[in-house]
């Protein structure tokens, strides 16, 4: 299956949680405005996200979402495990190839072993980078492309 955009809606709306946090609670539609996306789809992302204890929620009138933990504590590695279906991100054959050849024989072994590095490398990548650090880097480039402001 691989990754779906559930890991960039998390961090997205994790980093907006993060940009925000001083201004009290945000609610979903305004997070879902900075997505340009579907305030349900982004209520079921901040479900999980919730769920994982990332980011929590006041309901009512007045209520809304904020960080649960410091942005610094969070890294992108935690939002890819609180959102994705813990599927391999790259799965081998659907079926076993066939024994008799010699290529089929060993490349479902192989490719798990391909494949299983893979994914310990991407695991190992977001967990360097927190949601601290893409403020930061948000922050940065709105600098470069908006001195201005």
């Amino acid at each position: 299956m691989g990754v779906s955009s559930r890991t960039a809606v998390a961090v997205h709306a994790l980093t907006f949680l993060a940009r925000w946090e001083g201004d009290g609670l945000q609610s979903s539609n305004k997070v879902a405005e900075s997505l340009e996306s579907n305030p349900v789809l982004v209520r079921r992302i901040l479900g999980l996200l919730r769920g994982k204890g990332l980011v929590s929620a006041v309901e009512g009138s007045g209520g809304g979402w904020r960080l649960a933990r410091p942005a610094e504590a969070i890294s992108l590695y935690d939002a890819y495990v609180a959102v994705e279906s813990g599927e391999a991100l790259l799965p081998v054959h659907a079926h076993p190839p066939s024994r008799t050849c010699m290529v089929g024989r060993h490349m479902q072994s192989l490719l798990e072993e391909e494949f299983a590095a893979a994914q310990r490398a991407l695991e190992e990548r977001l967990s360097r980078t927190s949601i601290a650090e893409m403020l930061d880097r948000v922050v940065g480039r709105e600098r470069v492309t908006n001195p201005r402001r």
